[in-house]
């Protein structure tokens, strides 16, 4: 499938990270950037509750009321200019952004022994992959046959090295508990890739 081409409300949205047996190397991390390389990460769906880390596995973070601005943010710096009644801007180096993640939150979805609930805080570097879905997809993986998949809807997909340092329960006395999921990003952003 292609990038999406209309304008659309992006509910079907959907943030992952890999979950291999063993976590990638440094330099297996610097090596991915492409999207065959990023995709493979992402074969098969396990459940966070339950299922078995292995090569090409995936979990969910599920029930996400709001998603932050993806990408690189800009840095720009205000230099006054001495007679000018405006000031001159230059573009700085870009500081990498922390992404806050609010969502539904589900205690068994991140209790200890589960997959995301042992990824808070550990020190881990992970592959994430933010999909960006106007429709649903069949399935949430990255198939080879890309009907399968992800690929069976019009979709952009943006890879990113980081960690999962942090998981703040909101408790709601007249709305449903919320969660905060501080994540750091370790590396650049990769995308928009298609399927």
């Amino acid at each position: 499938m292609s990038h999406i081409t209309s304008i659309g409300a992006g509910m079907f949205s959907d943030m992952a990270l890999a979950t291999p047996s063993t976590p990638l190397s440094a330099s297996a991390l610097a090596a991915l950037d492409t999207a065959a390389e990023f995709q493979a990460l992402f074969a098969n769906e396990i459940n966070s509750a339950g299922g078995t880390k292995s090569t090409g596995t995936f979990t969910r973070i599920k029930n996400v009321r709001e998603f932050p601005s993806m990408g690189t943010p800009p840095n720009i710096v205000n230099v006054p200019v001495y007679g000018s009644k405006t000031s001159q801007q230059i573009q700085g180096q870009a500081d990498a952004p922390s992404i806050e993640l609010t969502l539904n939150y589900i205690p068994a979805d991140w209790a200890a022994g589960t997959i995301l609930g042992d990824a808070v805080g550990d020190g881990k570097q992970y592959v994430f992959r933010f999909a960006l879905l106007n429709a649903e997809p069949v399935a949430y993986s990255s198939e080879t046959t890309p009907a399968d998949g992800i690929g069976s809807v019009a979709n952009s997909q943006y890879y990113w090295v980081g960690k999962i340092e942090a998981l703040q329960v909101n408790p709601q006395l007249t709305d449903a508990n919320t969660a905060t999921v501080t994540i750091s990003v370790q590396s650049e952003f990769f995308g928009a890739f298609t399927e």
